[in-house]
């Protein structure tokens, strides 16, 4: 009777394909955070023209959301980047909870996943 081996990474040309995913999800996001990164210079250099007043407040939520917008997408850019890494490294794929592969069909959906479905409601 022979035992199952369970397969501990990911082939090559497996990487290769989750980083040519990576690879458009990453210009992707650059592209949007150039977006709203343009959009923050447009609000302060037409920020002076405006008369002071009601459309204050909603000038300070526009840029909030703005702030809060760019910071999120820096982040997922270094989440994507760290998978690139992690492609490089060979450990694409690994959950880091319980050192199982995550599933093809998580990893395409979320490229920069390093917990399995199983592993991140365990956490909760």
């Amino acid at each position: 009777m022979s035992k199952k081996i369970e397969k501990t990474r990911y082939s090559d040309p497996e990487l290769q394909e989750f980083k040519e995913i990576i690879d458009g999800k990453l210009a992707n996001a650059k592209e949007q955070l150039s977006f709203y990164l343009k959009q923050k210079e447009e609000k302060v250099n037409s920020g002076g023209a405006k008369l002071k007043g009601l459309g204050d407040g909603k000038n300070t939520v526009e840029s909030e959301h703005l702030s809060t917008m760019t910071a999120r997408q820096r982040k997922h850019i270094q989440h994507l980047e760290n998978a690139l890494i992690r492609i490089e490294n060979k450990v694409f794929g690994v959950c880091r909870v319980t050192g199982k592969l995550i599933s093809k069909e998580r990893l395409k959906a979320v490229p920069h996943a390093t917990m399995s479905i199983d592993a991140k409601q365990s956490k909760k």
